[in-house]
């Protein structure tokens, strides 16, 4: 099977789904499921082909190619497979709103311009796949119209200014090699002078840095995951916004290559220390800020921020062990960020929309489903042990504290402390304590959203308990970067330091948790309460409230609420109100009257003349 079918597929599939909707909406919705789980059977049947190159057209005497590389399928794969779970999530979710026909169309084409940039094999191809992904997000992330639209505003603003940076650094290497093939560029770029590789790292840095929202570039990423429709803020959240690790990885350890970016500058000003630092930075302050969050979506929205972080710091430190743990979180990430947007949005289904963590409460016993989400959801966000995101997060303290690095290991454990006390605020307020009155007949969410639910939930404990298996294809991808390979087995790592084996790690946490089983069915029997029975020390119930901690820290906040704010995002909208004065400054010299411009021509002319005159006495 060749990559022009999969792509014509994907990208042929959306239109079609987009064509149905207007025959019959249950026609559109069986088609757009099949197309995307097709997809997902098309690329894992491309496993193991790798370095396969297909030229599918050629423009302006330029050859537009697709490949095939380790790096390439592993990303495709979660890809296809998180976009198909969402589309089987969106049928419940959408049913009944305005413009489905086009929420589908561009679902799917957004996960079709993701698979075209991970199998491009030229920087045109890359670019036209990058913008189509780009311009398609931002109409859905304006969907709902109202402050979604400012929201998607700020989102293309963004995307603009990085894709202008990638552009420059295209046209550059193009002037240069006469080449915009990834793969030719990776054996010319070897020569080039490093003042000219710093330059290519920080026009392509800039927009993989803002995709990935890596702070001070972060600040459009809370309010689209706010405001976009929730199953697609899984998808935004998932894989969409980890398109910049895909592009850190192809410029860096691809194009440039490992010797080149690990050896651009000195001490610590080098290029990749000085990202690993910013990833840093990103980890500690927006996982903080998650926590004063009440709106459940933004809560997620500042975690997928700081998560963004660890994956940075993994594969800009440039080590084996290093990369592993990056490209490993990038895939965990998505895959528990994926699930706790959905249970979000399986409670947003049942609550007509209610996404304020403090009123609800006690829906465990409602939605059942929703609940086991969230809890595998946190679990693998704060990585305990047996979850996905305990393996990633243990190959990246490991590599920060074997290779000397205290203090970024610190930053590191400073995220996973921030993160449990704001996922526990999560959980226990959408879901325990007490049910408000208003939700008393609220049902389980549909059959279709519990579905994704569950396997999302499922894959967190096999890639935790048995994550050999993605490990696996990730030391194949470091050893095509130059990279020594690591001891994979299926269930950890082998090495001269110590080895992550999870099947006695399995084996220990089970065997404790019989024993306090054993312990606790010899003791007196447990005796139930009413949810309305809770010792609050004193504290009153706010009104309309379910629980009196819904105000607790109020006292605190106040004080600190003055210091609360994105100074990055009040800069950019200074910056934006300033070059709007600028531009209506300049756009009021354009009068229309003639003597007005034969003015500004002969004032023109003299200055030239007096710095003329000025340079001749000089």
């Amino acid at each position: 099977m060749s990559l022009e079918l999969l792509l014509a597929a994907a990208f042929g599939g959306s239109l079609l789904t987009y064509l149905l909707g207007k025959i019959s909406s249950g026609l559109r919705d069986g088609f757009a499921v099949f197309v995307s789980v097709i997809l997902v059977a098309m690329i894992a049947g491309l496993y193991g082909k790798i370095g396969a190159v297909t030229s599918y057209y050629h423009f302006m005497g330029l050859e537009l190619t697709l490949r095939i590389s380790p790096l390439s399928w592993f990303f495709a794969m979660a890809v296809s497979t998180l976009g198909a779970l969402s589309v089987i999530f969106s049928l419940s979710y959408m049913r009944d709103r305005e413009r489905t026909d086009f929420y589908y169309l561009m679902m799917l084409l957004i996960n079709a311009s993701m698979l075209g940039i991970v199998f491009s094999g030229d920087l045109v191809s890359f670019f036209i796949f990058w913008e189509m992904m780009s311009w398609s997000t931002f109409l859905l992330i304006s969907y709902n119209r109202g402050s979604a639209l400012a929201a998607g505003m700020k989102y293309i603003v963004f995307s603009i200014i990085g894709s202008m940076a990638m552009l420059i650094g295209m046209l550059s290497l193009y002037a240069v090699y006469q080449t915009v093939n990834i793969y030719m560029l990776s054996n010319l770029v070897s020569s080039a002078s490093p003042g000219y590789l710093l330059f290519l790292l920080i026009v392509f840095g800039t927009a993989f840095a803002i995709k990935n929202a890596i702070m001070p570039l972060h600040t459009w990423l809370p309010d689209a995951y706010a405001e976009a429709p929730s199953p697609f803020t899984a998808v935004l959240s998932g894989m969409l916004t980890r398109m910049g690790v895909y592009g850190f990885l192809m410029i860096m350890y691809v194009i440039i290559g490992s010797v080149q970016t690990l050896n651009m500058g000195y001490g610590l000003l080098k290029f990749n220390y000085i990202l690993a630092w910013l990833g840093a930075v990103t980890i500690v302050i927006p996982t903080f800020i998650a926590m004063l969050q009440n709106d459940a979506k933004k809560l997620l929205a500042w975690h997928g921020i700081g998560q963004g972080g660890y994956m940075v710091l993994g594969i800009a430190y440039g080590t084996n062990l290093g990369l592993a743990g990056g490209i490993f979180h990038t895939l965990n990430h998505a895959i528990y960020i994926v699930l706790l947007f959905m249970s979000v949005a399986a409670v947003q289904y049942r609550t007509g929309g209610e996404r304020d963590l403090n009123s609800m409460g006690g829906l465990i016993k409602k939605m059942p489903i929703a609940f086991i989400g969230a809890l595998f959801g946190i679990s693998g966000l704060i990585g305990l042990p047996l979850t996905n995101g305990f393996v990633s997060k243990w190959l990246i303290y490991k590599t920060l504290i074997l290779n000397g690095s205290p203090f970024l290991a610190f930053t590191a454990l400073i995220g996973t402390w921030g993160t449990i006390l704001s996922v526990y605020k999560f959980l226990h307020n959408l879901f325990l304590g007490q049910l408000p009155e208003k939700y008393k007949d609220i049902k389980k969410s549909p059959v279709n959203m519990q579905i994704p639910i569950v396997i999302l939930s499922l894959t967190i404990l096999l890639f935790g308990i048995l994550p050999g298996l993605p490990l696996k294809v990730i030391n194949s991808i470091i050893a095509s970067f130059g990279f020594k390979s690591l001891n994979v087995t299926l269930w950890g790592i082998v090495s001269e330091t110590g080895s992550l084996n999870t099947i006695n790690l399995f084996a220990a946490i089970l065997t404790g948790c019989v024993i306090i089983w054993l312990i606790l069915k010899t003791g007196p029997k447990s005796v139930s309460a009413s949810q309305e029975n809770t010792y609050a020390a004193g504290a009153s119930i706010p009104e309309g409230k379910y629980h009196y901690t819904v105000d607790f820290y109020n006292p605190f906040y106040r004080m600190i609420k003055p210091y609360l704010k994105d100074f990055m995002d009040i800069f950019y909208f200074k910056l934006a109100g300033w070059t709007q004065t600028l531009c209506n400054i300049v756009r009021k010299t354009y009068t229309g009257y003639v003597g007005h411009y034969v003015t500004y021509i002969v004032l023109f002319l003299a200055v030239l003349i007096f710095m003329q005159l000025k340079w001749s006495l000089w």
